[in-house]
């Protein structure tokens, strides 16, 4: 069995992960690690199962929400291939933490993909990534991918080698919080959508800026737009990113 696991807020990560599982003839089972009410489930898998599992690299790093999902999965010996999104800055150690977070909870590694998508706050930068010729990319991979894992290559005795290093590079958050304007409906749908729980479901206008990862879903998925950012602080972060998201990046590929 095929699945897909995905920890995807703005949906950029699922758009890579579904590019990448569709060169498959078979169903790909799909495990959202974004839901919120899904989030003490676990999942057993077996050695004949394939698991594609895909994170948006936040500073850095694997997401901790994203990971704490991801330590609920049992692989038993079931290949997985990891893949990161990152917003046309740098995703650092958040490819090789994926793989090791994996491999301790049993899977093996066969393949990885750091893919360039839109910034999930910035979208001036990567704006509109993955584009035509990032598709053709990520198909053209997946392609050797299903090649080499149906020829049996990628033996359980090889240590699939990622970019990165130990210790990880630390990652304390940002300050950038989503809030409510006077223009929300208190519909309740940012609340219900939230993945770690942050908005009053009582009174969506009201965030937790404590327990917000700043993953930018409410505001992606706001039907009134009543979501937004403080304006100057985004305007400072721009300025300090300008320089290092500006040049278009590279999607990288493992095997």
């Amino acid at each position: 069995m095929n699945y897909m696991a995905v920890f995807s807020p703005t949906g950029s990560t699922k758009k890579v992960m579904e590019l990448l599982t569709g060169v498959w003839d078979q169903e790909v089972c799909e495990i959202d690690l974004t839901d919120y009410q899904n989030a003490e489930k676990e999942y057993e898998f077996g050695q004949d199962d394939l698991v594609c599992i895909g994170v948006p690299s936040y500073g850095g790093r694997v997401p901790a929400t994203a990971t704490e999902r991801i330590s609920r999965m049992k692989g038993n010996g079931a290949l997985a291939v990891v893949v990161v999104s990152f917003g046309n800055r740098a995703y650092e150690d958040t490819l090789l933490e994926l793989k090791e977070t994996a491999q301790k909870q049993g899977f093996h590694v066969v393949g990885g993909a750091a893919a360039v998508t839109e910034h999930n706050i910035m979208h001036q930068f990567g704006a509109g990534r993955p584009d035509e010729a990032d598709q053709k990319e990520l198909k053209e991979f997946a392609e050797k991918l299903k090649e080499r894992i149906l020829s049996g290559a990628g033996t359980k005795e090889e240590d699939l080698k990622l970019p990165g290093s130990t210790p990880y590079k630390e990652y304390h958050g940002i300050p950038l919080k989503p809030h409510a304007d006077k223009t929300c409906m208190k519909c309740g749908l940012c609340a219900e959508k939230c993945p770690v729980g942050a908005i009053s479901k009582e009174d969506p206008s009201l965030t937790d800026d404590k327990k917000c990862i700043s993953c930018m879903r409410c505001i992606s998925i706001c039907p009134s737009g009543a979501r937004s950012l403080n304006k100057i602080m985004l305007a400072g972060s721009v300025q300090m990113l300008k320089k290092a998201c500006s040049e278009p990046k590279k999607n990288e590929f493992y095997l």
